[in-house]
């Protein structure tokens, strides 16, 4: 058993139970959890009591019922249960689950699936963000402090992580590319599918045998520029929108006003990358409603529109920045943003360089594109010029993912204004 909090904020916070049938699994959630002090132990009363079974299954010839593998919340009972998978993800992701009930029905409060960390003067950059598309990556960054990797709610008094831990992707991990994730892996840490030598116990992270989804969950702490506690009394002052798109089609990064930041946010695109998911061998087009779909209880136009009102109140800055494939889409030649670009285009937007560079329009997306960054070459900047498989064959990318934008956003058309409608792509 193991009990813990949900949320940094004390006038926020919800207190979480895990009752489990693994050690392995107390210990994911021990260190995903915000770990109370030893004196707020004794009488602890949970909010939230979280049963797992691991992997004894549930019933699938009960009614409703399709397989062995049941996750299932009772938001009047405060109660979930877990039935047939030993993924200890699903308690991780029950918890933001709750929170995108609780935080926004009963406080008025904006819960994100998003990273964030704040610069030494105090802006606080917010990302969102898919599997795979950078979240834990580009907020571990060693001159900003994390606040969070996966997790956060924005109130009125700012932004704070749900989370007292992160969890991250660990395929092709090293010492030199990553350095504090690399240097957080140690005792007390949980590693996940990842191959290693049973005589020296030295992990092989580029081997991807089992799965390429190989996962580590450590406790924020092990960070060394963790801000603890683990939230900021001020506002975000840059929204990041991630998307990994291996199409090649979309800039590398983008300015957006309010009507594209919500048809984007609402879109959640990017495309799922090989291991993120079993069977997901090649990339493949993928929408989560913000940033997170399976996780909303609400409807996604009131996430939508609380992000937006707070973007406008604070005069907050929004940006979509792809960390997928230039030059061509990944099956035709390209290749994947170097990670070296996209923190230079991080660092422009953190010190307002970006910001006053010149802007020009995108053709069919119209996303404002800057012509210029510093430490980025120029042509990398816009698909067109960066593209080498072929002009018609841009054009033919360029089309398709807009028409399934198009096509993704119809689902959403009856309860959006028409400036959001219009902020999609022109087909």
């Amino acid at each position: 058993m193991v009990d813990g909090y949900a949320g940094w904020d004390e006038k926020y916070r919800i207190k979480v139970r895990v009752i489990c049938a693994r050690a392995y699994h107390a210990l994911f959630m021990r260190n995903m959890l915000i770990r109370p002090p030893r004196e707020e132990l004794e009488g602890f009363q949970p909010d939230y009591t979280i049963y797992n079974a691991g992997s004894f299954p549930a019933n699938r010839y009960t009614e409703g019922m399709t397989s062995g593998t049941s996750v299932a919340i009772n938001f009047e009972e405060k109660e979930m249960v877990i039935l047939g998978t030993e993924y200890a993800g699903e308690m991780k992701k029950g918890v933001l689950t709750v929170m995108f009930y609780e935080m926004p029905v009963k406080h008025n409060v904006l819960t994100l699936h998003s990273s964030a960390n704040e610069g030494e003067n105090g802006d606080v950059t917010v990302f969102f963000g898919l599997s795979g598309t950078g979240k834990t990556t580009l907020s571990a960054d060693p001159h900003r402090y994390l606040i969070g990797d996966d997790e956060h709610c924005w109130s009125d008094h700012g932004v704070f992580n749900v989370e007292g831990g992160c969890y991250a992707k660990c395929i092709n991990l090293s010492a030199e590319g990553e350095p504090e994730i690399f240097n957080a892996i140690r005792f007390g840490s949980v590693l996940e599918n990842v191959v290693f030598d049973p005589d020296t116990r030295i992990v092989d992270y580029d081997d991807k045998t089992l799965t390429e989804n190989t996962r580590c969950a450590y406790p924020i702490e092990y960070i060394p520029n963790a801000k603890i506690p683990c939230l900021s009394n001020n506002h975000p002052k840059n929204i990041i929108l991630l998307t990994c798109d291996a199409r090649g089609v979309l800039p590398a990064i983008s300015k957006l006003n309010r009507g594209q930041t919500m048809f984007h946010f609402i879109s959640g695109y990017t495309s799922k990358m090989a291991g993120t998911e079993d069977g997901v061998t090649e990339p493949q087009v993928c929408f989560s409603a913000c940033f997170g779909q399976p996780f909303l209880a609400l409807h996604p136009m009131r996430y939508a529109k609380m992000l937006a009102d707070r973007i406008d109140h604070h005069q907050a800055n929004a940006w979509l920045l792809n960390t997928g494939w230039v030059g061509a889409g990944c099956t035709q030649g390209g290749k994947r943003c170097p990670l070296k670009y996209t923190r230079a285009i991080l660092d422009a937007i953190h010190s307002d360089e970006l910001a006053q560079q010149e802007f020009e329009t995108y053709e069919v997306f119209n996303l404002q594109v800057p012509k210029s960054c510093p430490n980025v070459p120029s042509e990398l900047l816009n698909p067109r010029t960066a593209w080498t498989a072929g002009i018609d064959k841009f054009e033919e990318s360029l089309g398709t993912l807009a028409k399934l934008f198009r096509e993704n956003f119809k689902q959403y058309e009856a309860d959006a204004t028409e400036d959001v409608i219009q902020a999609g792509p022109v087909v």
